[in-house]
C-alpha cells in the first residue's frame, strides 16, 4: 500500500519547519517605519464615559497619535456586525447592539477598548496610555448568567429594556408536554456549562498597512480564514470594495473557533496606518487574551427527560440561559440556539424535544464559538439526564444508552431538528469503547484504589457532532514547470496538519510525490474565495474540493498527453509521475505536460472550482469513557484511564485524526476539572486573567489516552470523511463528570469539578454518617 496515500498515518510535513523555528507567525513580520499601537481598555464592568483627556498622552515621548471613538466616528468607521439571524420565540429577531471600534459613551465589560495610542515603540505607547485620563461614572453591573435574566437585574442596554437579546425556541413545546404526560418516570437536572477561555498558544497580533497611492489596505493577522475577515472589514468597517482590502495570515498558533472573527484591533491598525501614513502593529499580551478574546460556553440549564416503563426516552425539555457578554460577537447568539439545536437528541431516538434558550447580555467579554460551539453543551445536558435516568431505573449507564440509540436500520435518521443523520453505528461504537477501556475489569481496579484510600469511579459520554457548515469551498490545483503541485484552498490550517492531509489527497489522485505538493493558503489575493476552517469542515469541504480540482487537472493532462504523443486519449495510461501510451515506452512527465505549448489549447495545468454540496453538515460521533480517582483527604480528582472510539468516517490520516482526538479530549477534561473564567459578582472585575488564576490541564494531569476509530464512511461526500477536530470537547466533559459522580455516589456535581467542590461533598457525607 502506498505509504503517502489516503488512510496512511503520515507524519506531518509542516512539523520540521515549525519545530526548527522556521515558521513565520504574524509577530515575526515587521515593516520599515513601523509604529506600535497599544489599546487603553476599560477598568470597569459597566460605566458611563464622562470625558476622555488625551493631552498628556499626546505630549509623551515617541507618541504619534492618540485616537478615540470620536475620531473613528469622524472618519466614518462602521459598526461590527452580528453575522447570524436567530428568530425569537415572540417572532422578534435577535436584538443587536451597536459595537464600535472604540467606545465613546459607555463601557460594558472590563477590557472594553476606549483609546488607541500609537508610538514609535510599544513601550512608549504603553507609557503614554497610562497618561490618558478617562472620567467614568461607575454603574451597577451583572456578571452572573442566571442573575442577568432576572427582572431586577441592572439593564446593560437601556434601549432594549432588559438583558434578553433573544428568547429562542425550537417550537416543540406541545410535543414535549404530550410526551411527559404519558411518562412512567421523569428525571431532571440543574447544571452549568462553565465559561472558558480558548487560549491559543499564539496571542493575537495585527499589522496594518495602507497604500495611499492605491487606496489599498493590507492586514497581517492570525485568522481561521482570510476571505471572511477581508469581506467583513471591507463591507462593514471601511465600506470599500473588497478588492481594496487584503488579509494575510501566515502560520497561526491555534484557533479553536476564536480566530475566525472580526476584531476591533484589526480595524484599529488599518485605520491608524491610513492616518499616519506608516505601518502600525499591535500585539496582545496574555492578559489581554484572557480579557478580550471571545470566551466560550457559559450556560445555566434546567433540563428534564421523560421515559416509558422500559427506560425508553419519550421526550425532553431544556431551558437554558446563555451569556452573550456586553456585546454580540459575529456568531454569538447562534451558538447556544441554532448551532447547539442542530444535534438535539444526539445519537438517541427521541423526537419530542423542547429546547428554549434565553440569550442574555452580561458585563463580561462576549462569548462566541469555542471548540464544538454549542454541540458540547447539548451533549452534556443529554448525557447527564441519561445518568439520572439510569439511577431512577436502577440500571447501568451503558444499558440505558443501549436501549435508546438510533439503530442501524433506522438510518438515514431525521433527528428532532430535521437534520438527516446519514451514517453511524452507535451501539457498536459504545461496545468498542467499553472494550478498549476494559469496562468489565473496573471492579478490580476500584478495589485496588480503595486499598490506597482512594475512591474510583467510571463514566461515559456519547456525542454526535454537526460538522461542516458553509456548504461550499474553493480549491485550485496548479502543476508548475518543475512538476510540483501547488494546492490553493479556501480552508485554513492553524495547527490541524492540512499541508500533510491535502498532500495525501492530491498524491492519491495524481500520483505526484508527496514531497512535491505545496499548500498555498492564507492570502486573500491568491485565495479569492473559501469558508476558512471552523466546525471541522476542512477535510470534508477543502479535501473534496482539492480532490475534484485534481481530477480536472488529470483529465486535461491526459488530453494534452494524447495530443503531444499523437495518440488516442483512451490509450494514455497514467501512473505516478508518468503518462504513457499503453504498451509502449513513449512517456511524458507532469513537468513535460505543464510546460507544453499546443496550438488551440490553453497552456499549463491549472484548474479551480467551487465545490458545493446540498447538505450543510455531516455527523461524526463517538463514545468516550473515563475513570477517575478521588483523594478523600484533599478532594483532588485525577483522570487515571481514558478511552475513546470515534466515528469520523474515512480517516485521511489516522495519525492526524488521533492528534485531533487527543486535543479535543484535553480541552474537554479542562472544562470538566480545571478551567473556569470568573468575574467578581460585585465589581465585575475579571478574576482569572493569568495562568496563575486560570487552570489549564497539563501533561502531568493526563493518563495515556487510548483512542480508536469505528470507520463508518459518510455517503454524502466523495472522500467519505466526517469532521474530527471537536469530538473530544463533546465527549470528555460528560464522561469525566459521570465518573466523578460515580466515585462520590452523588447524582450530579457541576463543572469544573474542583477539589473544593469535591471536598465539600465528602465533608457533608462524613457529617451525615456520624
Amino acid at each position: 500500500m502506498d505509504q503517502f496515500g489516503i488512510g496512511q498515518p503520515v507524519r506531518r510535513k509542516e512539523d520540521v519547519r515549525l519545530l526548527t523555528g522556521a515558521g513565520t507567525y504574524t509577530d515575526d513580520i515587521n515593516r520599515e517605519g513601523q509604529a506600535w499601537a497599544v489599546v487603553l481598555r476599560s477598568p470597569h464592568a459597566n460605566a458611563r464615559i464622562l470625558s476622555i483627556n488625551t493631552e498628556a498622552a499626546k505630549a509623551a515621548p515617541g507618541v504619534l497619535a492618540v485616537l478615540t471613538g470620536h475620531d473613528a466616528d469622524a472618519d466614518g468607521l462602521g459598526l461590527f456586525p452580528v453575522q447570524v439571524e436567530v428568530p425569537g420565540l415572540d417572532g422578534k429577531p435577535v436584538w443587536c447592539p451597536p459595537r464600535k471600534t472604540l467606545q465613546t459613551d459607555f463601557v460594558r465589560f472590563v477590557g472594553d477598548p476606549v483609546v488607541l495610542v500609537v508610538a514609535e515603540t510599544r513601550a512608549q505607547a504603553q507609557d503614554a496610555a497610562e497618561l490618558v485620563m478617562v472620567d467614568y461614572d461607575i454603574l451597577p453591573s451583572v456578571t452572573d448568567t442566571a442573575a442577568a435574566a432576572a427582572p431586577d437585574a441592572p439593564v446593560i442596554w437601556e434601549q432594549l429594556g432588559s438583558n434578553v437579546c433573544v428568547y429562542w425556541s425550537n417550537k416543540k413545546e406541545a410535543q414535549a408536554e404530550a410526551a411527559f404526560a404519558k411518562a412512567a418516570r421523569t428525571v431532571s437536572v440543574e447544571l452549568v456549562n462553565n465559561r472558558l477561555v480558548g487560549n491559543p498558544m499564539e496571542p493575537r497580533v495585527a499589522l496594518g498597512e495602507y497604500d495611499a497611492a492605491k487606496d489599498h489596505y493590507t492586514l497581517h493577522s492570525p485568522t481561521q480564514g482570510v476571505v471572511r475577515v477581508r469581506e467583513g472589514l471591507a463591507q462593514y468597517i471601511f465600506k470599500i470594495p473588497k478588492e481594496k482590502m487584503r488579509v494575510i495570515s501566515p502560520d497561526v498558533g491555534g484557533g479553536f473557533g476564536l480566530r475566525g472573527k472580526l476584531f476591533p484591533e484589526s480595524a484599529m491598525v488599518l485605520w491608524a496606518s491610513k492616518r499616519l501614513g506608516r505601518p502600525v502593529k499591535w500585539r496582545s499580551d496574555r492578559t489581554e487574551t484572557f480579557m478580550c478574546d471571545p470566551h466560550g460556553r457559559d450556560h445555566v440549564t434546567h433540563a428534564e427527560m421523560a421515559f416509558d416503563a422500559d427506560g425508553k426516552i419519550l421526550g425532553m425539555k431544556v431551558e437554558t440561559i446563555a451569556a452573550m457578554g456586553g456585546y454580540l460577537f459575529d456568531f454569538g447568539p447562534r451558538i447556544p440556539t441554532v448551532a447547539g439545536g442542530r444535534i438535539q437528541g444526539t445519537v438517541y431516538d427521541m423526537q419530542a424535544v423542547s429546547t428554549r434558550v434565553k440569550c442574555v447580555f452580561t458585563n463580561t467579554a462576549p462569548t462566541d464559538a469555542y471548540r464544538g460551539a454549542g454541540r458540547p453543551e447539548t451533549a452534556y445536558v443529554i448525557e447527564r439526564l441519561l445518568d439520572q435516568g439510569a439511577l431512577a431505573f436502577g440500571i447501568s449507564r451503558e444499558e440505558i444508552r443501549a436501549r435508546n440509540y438510533v439503530k442501524p436500520e433506522q438510518i438515514p435518521y431525521v433527528n428532532c431538528a430535521g437534520n438527516e443523520i446519514d451514517s453511524g453505528r452507535f451501539e457498536e461504537t459504545q461496545q468498542q469503547a467499553l472494550a478498549l477501556m476494559d469496562w468489565d475489569g473496573f471492579e478490580a481496579r476500584a478495589a485496588e484504589s480503595r486499598a490506597r484510600g482512594k475512591l474510583r469511579g467510571r463514566g461515559l459520554g456519547f456525542f454526535i457532532e454537526a460538522s461542516g457548515g458553509q456548504p461550499a469551498e474553493w480549491a485550485r490545483v496548479r502543476i508548475n514547470a518543475q512538476g510540483e503541485a501547488l494546492v490553493h484552498v479556501g480552508t485554513f490550517s492553524h495547527g490541524q496538519g492540512h499541508e500533510t492531509a491535502f498532500a495525501q489527497v492530491l498524491h492519491a489522485r495524481l500520483g505526484i510525490p508527496f514531497d512535491k505538493v505545496r499548500l498555498i493558503q492564507g492570502d486573500s489575493d491568491v485565495v479569492p474565495a473559501g469558508g476558512g476552517t471552523g466546525g471541522s469542515r476542512s477535510s470534508q469541504m477543502g479535501g473534496v474540493a482539492v480532490a475534484r480540482a485534481s481530477e480536472l487537472v488529470l483529465a486535461k493532462a491526459k488530453r494534452l498527453a494524447a495530443l503531444i504523443l499523437e495518440a488516442a486519449e483512451a490509450d494514455i495510461e497514467h501512473e505516478g509521475e508518468i503518462f504513457r501510451i499503453a504498451g509502449t515506452d513513449r512517456t511524458l512527465t507532469w513537468a513535460d505536460i505543464a510546460q507544453a505549448e499546443i496550438p488551440g489549447e490553453t497552456p499549463g495545468l491549472d484548474e479551480e472550482l467551487l465545490y458545493k454540496r446540498n447538505t450543510e453538515c455531516n455527523f461524526p460521533n463517538g463514545c468516550h469513557v473515563a475513570e477517575v480517582e478521588v483523594d478523600t483527604d484533599t478532594g483532588e480528582v485525577a483522570v487515571v484511564r481514558y478511552a475513546a472510539v470515534d466515528d469520523v468516517g474515512v480517516p485521511l490520516n489516522p495519525l492526524l485524526v488521533h492528534g485531533q482526538c487527543h486535543g479535543g479530549i484535553v480541552s474537554g477534561i479542562g472544562q470538566a476539572l480545571y478551567e473556569h473564567a470568573r468575574y467578581d459578582s460585585e465589581s465585575g472585575q475579571f478574576l482569572t486573567a493569568t495562568f496563575q488564576d486560570y487552570c489549564m490541564p497539563r501533561a502531568s494531569d493526563l493518563p495515556d489516552l487510548e483512542v480508536d476509530l469505528n470507520v463508518v464512511p459518510c455517503p454524502s461526500n466523495d472522500l467519505g470523511v466526517k469532521g474530527a477536530g471537536e469530538g473530544g470537547s463533546c465527549g470528555a466533559p460528560p464522561a469525566v463528570v459521570s465518573a466523578v459522580c460515580d466515585a462520590l455516589g452523588v447524582a450530579h456535581i457541576d463543572m469544573p469539578v474542583t477539589p473544593e467542590k469535591v471536598w465539600a461533598v465528602l465533608s457533608q457525607q462524613r457529617m451525615a454518617a456520624e
